[in-house]
């Protein structure tokens, strides 16, 4: 019965995490769309109209021209390619997902971030049950990998294996199994569909599951690359299972 519990707890605090991705997901893609939207219109129109007069601007209007462009970048908005590349949303749900993604785990690469007030509002909130909440989830993973620690274990002592060196095989086992699951292979995968060399996926694989997050290399972000649909949100799960796994590191 305790482990019946205890599972359908498990089962609870996975699908009521990944409930509230969804949700939040949700509540910003609603609330940024629309300003975004209106900003890149406007990155078009000031694209068009130096296109036209470059030739004869001033220097002041050259200046304004520059800080007007930088402002756009910061904002996300990439005034590069046709009309057609304006209408791909940086917030439709895929990039929302990651969003919430990078927000509860505070990773926070800083390339997209809520503009409206009722978004940074949210924001606010949505971080501040979601960080706890991921704190939670992350435990709970780590927890039930530790289960198959201790039954890996107790197959080994079984074995007639000493205990410490039980200990030492099932730190390496798990260190070593970690490394390719959630740095190498997925480094052939960003290298495939990045472009990136296999150096970079290594460094950005890191940089992520660190949490240190410098914003340098971020999925998703070229715009001369065609991305399959929701390939930020599975980036965004191999981030929050890969957390998970650096939780059960430490607590072993």
């Amino acid at each position: 019965r305790a482990m019946c519990s205890g599972r359908l707890q498990t089962a609870l605090l996975v699908a009521g995490y990944f409930v509230y991705l969804l949700v939040g997901a949700a509540v910003f893609q609603a609330l940024e769309r629309t300003a975004e939207k209106q900003e890149k219109r406007a990155a078009a129109q000031m694209k068009e109209a130096f296109l036209q007069n470059f030739t004869q601007l001033t220097v002041a209007e050259m200046e304004r021209f520059m800080e007007n462009l930088i402002e756009a970048i910061q904002n996300g908005v990439y005034p590069v390619g046709n009309q057609s590349q304006f209408e791909e949303s940086n917030w439709d749900f895929s990039n929302s997902f990651f969003f919430a993604g990078t927000v509860v785990s505070t990773i926070g690469y800083g390339t997209l971030h809520p503009k409206t007030a009722g978004g940074q509002i949210f924001c606010v909130f949505f971080a501040l049950f979601g960080i706890p909440l991921n704190i939670v989830f992350l435990h709970r993973v780590g927890k039930m990998l530790s289960l198959l620690c201790k039954k890996l274990g107790k197959f080994l002592y079984e074995k007639g294996m000493r205990k410490k060196k039980i200990k030492f095989l099932t730190l390496l086992f798990f260190l070593a199994t970690g490394i390719l699951v959630f740095l190498c292979l997925p480094s052939v995968f960003f290298q495939i569909t990045e472009g990136w060399s296999y150096s970079e996926g290594i460094y950005f694989a890191f940089i992520t599951l660190s949490t240190i997050g410098f914003g340098d290399y971020v999925v998703g972000k070229q715009s001369d690359r065609k991305y399959f649909s929701y390939y930020r949100v599975l980036v965004a799960i191999w981030i929050l299972f890969g957390l998970a796994w650096i939780a059960l590191l430490f607590n072993l």
